[in-house]
């Protein structure tokens, strides 16, 4: 099954993708300067990332944690 039409795998893509553009953006900020255009995608969810950090670290946990014993 797609990770579109199953909610639970879109939400682990989804915060897998946030975490994976932040941790880019971190160590190769010249990769994601420009906010515009396909990389400004990047960027928002590298900004994403940023910003809301202990929320997002509480989503992979709590993701992870689901994963495991569900």
């Amino acid at each position: 099954m797609s990770a579109l039409f199953n909610f639970h795998s879109f939400l682990t893509v989804v915060l897998l993708w946030i975490c994976t553009c932040t941790y880019v953006k971190m160590h190769f900020p010249a990769l994601l300067e420009q906010r515009t255009g396909f990389r400004g995608f990047f960027w928002k969810a590298a900004r994403i990332g940023e910003r809301l950090s202990p929320w997002m670290a509480v989503g992979c946990l709590t993701m992870g944690v689901s994963i495991i014993f569900f």
